[in-house]
């Protein structure tokens, strides 16, 4: 499947004074948001899922997608401006159920790359599990313009949850370096494994492999 954020709807021209807001105001700053406007955003965030697990980002057209949420198509511009941004939103959205899963079941594996690996394999399992979504949001990841935050935070989970709370003897710069690299050979992986040339068990080894040399000075 080919996904570009150059398919996405070209947002409708906006009156400029006061009328251009409509009947919803403009999201507030993060931190600020009213109770309604999170509500808002979560059901944008969610139907554009449940668009794209169907058929990809393709099928997360921008109208389809406020009318599924049950919101203005301006409305939700304002939210997202593009397809890009709401599909890094659904990204962000699958890492806050993977945090929220390692809070609730932290990894017990007695060595970092152990505990390294039990989350990436945890988070191999959820997106799996909606694979036409998990290929829709890495493909278009790797093709985004806009600023996706995916890398750097699979990369501070994986540091978080390898140093447990212990001292490394390394350059901070360094530690966040060796996560980063485990996490881009995690994401190269399971493209392998969308494209059906690796199992699950395949993926798992090679991960394994790679935590054990790239956190060994953990």
């Amino acid at each position: 499947m080919r996904t570009s954020h150059a398919v996405a709807d070209a947002p409708p021209p906006l009156p400029e004074g006061p009328s251009a807001t409509g009947s919803h105001p403009a999201p507030a700053t993060p931190g600020v948001r009213t109770r309604s406007q999170h509500q808002r955003r979560r059901r944008i965030v969610q139907a554009a899922a449940a668009l794209a697990s169907r058929g990809g980002v393709e099928a997360m057209q921008m109208r389809t997608v406020a009318e599924r949420a049950g919101v203005a198509l301006g409305t939700l511009y304002r939210y997202f401006p593009s397809k890009m941004d709401l599909v890094v939103a659904v990204v962000g959205e699958e890492i806050d159920l993977l945090e929220s899963s390692i809070e609730r079941r932290p990894p017990h594996a007695a060595h970092p790359a152990g505990r390294a690996v039990d989350v990436l394999m945890r988070a191999t399992r959820g997106l799996m599990r909606e694979p036409e979504l998990a290929d829709a949001l890495i493909r278009s990841l790797i093709m985004a313009e806009v600023e996706a935050p995916f890398g750097d935070r699979m990369a501070s989970l994986l540091l978080r949850v390898a140093a447990d709370g212990r001292t490394v003897n390394l350059p901070a710069e360094d530690q966040l370096a060796l996560a980063g690299s485990l996490s881009g050979v995690w994401v190269q992986e399971l493209l392998e494994m969308l494209r059906g040339r690796r199992t699950y068990e395949q993926i798992q080894h090679r991960i394994e492999i790679a935590a054990e040399r790239l956190l060994a000075g953990f």
